[in-house]
């Protein structure tokens, strides 16, 4: 993403009363970075390119730590595994393709209207949701 992210991170770090250690703000950068959504395993193989000395663990912690202000979001999609992304962008939804493990995030203004007037029908006001689609590659015929 773009060190714009990365600063607002950290301002929202301060902002919660949470220290900003260099190990943070290493994750911090990588995962704001990242154009997809990493596992700790993975978002770990990144970060010891810049800071060889962060072990697996120091990731995990910090994504809880992080997770639990809520600057960043957790998602468990199919595959079972905790993927990440940088909190506070815009509101978005997710295509999971099932055979390689792809990403994509979409916004639709039509699911977001249907989704609120579902909720009202039933007398609910959304408090947030997360709406996934996992896809495949169509046959070719």
């Amino acid at each position: 993403m773009t060190d714009n992210l990365e600063k607002k991170l950290e301002e929202l770090c301060k902002e919660k009363g949470m220290r900003v250690t260099e190990q943070r703000r290493i994750i911090l950068k990588i995962l704001s970075d990242s154009p997809d959504h990493p596992n700790a395993e993975e978002l770990h193989r990144r970060v010891v390119r810049l800071a060889p000395s962060i072990s697996i663990a120091t990731v995990y912690r910090t994504m809880n730590t992080l997770e639990s202000y809520g600057l960043i979001e957790r998602h468990i999609f199919a595959d079972g595994r905790a993927r990440y992304e940088a909190g506070g962008s815009e509101h978005h939804d997710h295509l999971v393709n099932v055979e390689t493990d792809e990403i994509i995030e979409f916004r639709c203004d039509e699911i977001e209207e249907l989704q609120k007037k579902i909720a009202d029908e039933h007398g609910f006001d959304i408090v947030g949701h997360r709406f996934e689609i996992y896809v495949r590659a169509k046959k070719r015929r």
